[in-house]
């Protein structure tokens, strides 16, 4: 396999263009060149695919060669967005300082300038800016450009993006969810169009985007070639930071790197704002903070404490999570969407207890999933919420049962569920939070994940349940965006959950993207009835399934 050296795919990618200086906006991604099972050299991964300049900027006071310039690579993100705000995120590849334009005209015809922080190798030349002052329910347009430290009189291509800010009035809200992005050597296939399920969602045109964890596999390598099942062969752009498992903060930060090569990740990004989770692949499969990889002899780094620690700050770096001020690095956050949403991110990894065969008798330190803390904070996020609809968004179903191998000859769990019974174990925190919903009559709360990469609709009953002190209420399941399909699993019983409807059984294992079976929901509300139909839809933006459910009064 051959390595391309930089200077050579620089000169391909300007060829492809017929010479223009490349960038970064939303329409025009970077030309990459078509050599297919081609590795980019160290580096390259991260700083050599130009940007293409989506609109004219402003000259810069002194002419210099394109070379000079501070690039954009990945384009833009937004993230995080409320009513009077929104995180704005992009990357260039030397110290230089982020400037961002906004205006409510597409034309950003004498726009608000905001000098945002200096990019530097500490962050990995990422930059982000919390962007305030913004009109709610509306349409703000924007460009990002770098501006040298120096003399501040170079700049780079700006890169476009725009988002909807949350409205302060009633009014249709519509949003999309998935997750697992990038999984079981799956990578990006020029040949086959890349991450194509991120064009179908985009074409929807969401208010916002839910990505429920696994934003990357830090854990499993992206291949040259994989052979398919039919003979076939599947070929991947790849990148060394993505030829091993992550185990240094630079192989971390190239994961999510890589995953901005991609044209559809990028234009999505740049049009749609995202409220992203983390699950256990930003780490390594199925790990709690405790936890020795001794096992797994593809690490020298076994310490999941140290490999957490480099995923985290790597998806801060690289992704438009606004910073908690209550906690650093906290994850879990809940945003409002006018008078009909509320929806909550939780996170099922930071705060768990070793995993184990989950069924212990009483709550204790054993059992801790969301912890103490997240557990109070959720039921007074849910109390306090005056939306018509709470959404609950998990980076793990609540009954599926998902196992963590075996360990002296006892079957471990890696989320909620432990198979039949009345609960245990972790099961004690889901059994306390659905008692107190129901006793406290908070109405209309629906649960949203990913993560098992197949899509389903759960409804749970007391009438079916072993636990039976809460009212019904509804999960529903969709994944992968672009991984390896699986599924179905089995479901515990303990909170009576029935399949309305599933995506077929994989039949095989290791099925590729191109077999079709990728997954995304879509929720819409409708502003005068205030119902809320769901849906489940393919790669192609096909629906599978749809559902409306009336608000309870």
């Amino acid at each position: 396999m051959a390595i391309v050296p930089r200077r050579d795919f620089l000169r391909a990618a300007l060829a492809a263009s017929g010479g223009v200086a490349l960038g970064c906006g939303p329409d025009h991604p970077p030309s990459i060149p078509p050599f297919t099972g081609a590795r980019l050299p160290p580096g390259a991964a991260l700083s050599s695919v130009p940007a293409v300049s989506a609109a004219p900027s402003p000259a810069p006071a002194i002419v210099t060669a394109d070379s000079a310039r501070p690039q954009i690579p990945y384009g833009v993100q937004t993230g995080d967005v409320t009513a009077d705000s929104a995180m704005i995120w992009s990357r260039t590849d030397r110290p230089a300082r982020m400037v961002v334009e906004w205006s409510t005209r597409d034309s950003l015809a004498s726009p608000i300038v905001v000098p945002g922080p200096v990019a530097t190798p500490d962050s990995d030349f990422t930059a982000r800016l919390d962007l305030g002052g913004l009109p709610p329910g509306q349409r703000i347009f924007y460009r990002v450009t770098f501006e040298d430290t120096d003399t501040g009189r170079t700049r780079s291509e700006p890169s476009l993006g725009s988002f909807l800010t949350a409205p302060d009035r009633a009014g249709d809200v519509f949003f999309l969810w998935s997750g697992d992005t990038a999984g079981q050597g799956w990578g990006i296939n020029l040949a086959w169009g890349g991450m194509k399920i991120y064009e179908a969602m985009r074409r929807m045109a969401p208010d916002f985007f839910i990505h429920c964890g696994d934003l990357i596999y830090a854990d499993m390598p992206i291949p040259p070639t994989i052979t398919l099942h039919d003979g076939s062969v599947w070929t991947n752009l790849t990148t060394p930071e993505k030829s091993k498992v992550a185990e240094t903060l630079a192989e971390f930060r190239g994961n999510f790197a890589y995953n901005l090569l991609d044209k559809n990740v990028r234009r999505f990004n740049a049009e749609v704002p995202s409220l992203v989770m983390w699950d256990d692949h930003e780490t390594h499969d199925n790990w709690f903070p405790e936890e020795s990889f001794d096992r797994d002899r593809r690490y020298r780094e076994k310490r999941a404490s140290v490999l957490s620690s480099h995923g985290h700050r790597a998806m801060f770096e690289y992704t438009p999570i606004r910073p908690s001020l209550v906690e650093a690095g906290r994850v879990y956050r809940s945003f409002r969407w006018g008078p009909s949403l509320d929806v909550i991110l939780l996170d099922e990894r930071s705060y768990r207890a070793p995993n184990s065969d989950n069924r212990q008798a009483a709550p204790s330190a054993a059992t801790a999933f969301l912890g103490a803390e997240q557990l109070r904070w959720l039921k007074q996020t849910l109390e306090q919420s005056t939306a018509t609809w709470k959404v609950i968004a998990t980076d793990q179903p609540l009954s599926l049962v998902i196992g963590d191998g075996i360990h002296g000859g006892v079957r471990h769990f890696d989320a909620w569920a432990n198979g039949k019974g009345p609960p245990l174990g972790r099961e004690f925190e889901l059994a306390e939070l659905l008692r107190f919903i129901k006793a406290k009559q908070i109405k209309n709360v629906v649960w949203l994940t990913a993560d098992v990469h197949y899509a389903a609709a759960h409804h749970y009953d007391p009438s079916r349940a072993s636990f039976p002190d809460f009212n019904p209420f509804w999960e529903f399941v969709a994944g992968p965006l672009h991984a390896s399909t699986y599924g179905p699993d089995t479901l515990d019983s303990t909170f009576g959950p029935a399949v309305q409807w599933a995506s077929p059984p994989s039949g095989k294992r290791r099925r590729s993207p191109a077999d079709g079976a990728q997954y995304f929901g879509a929720i819409r509300i409708d502003a005068r009835s205030q119902v809320m139909t769901v849906r489940l839809h393919d790669l192609t933006g096909t629906k599978l399934y749809e559902i409306d459910l009336p608000p309870s009064p």
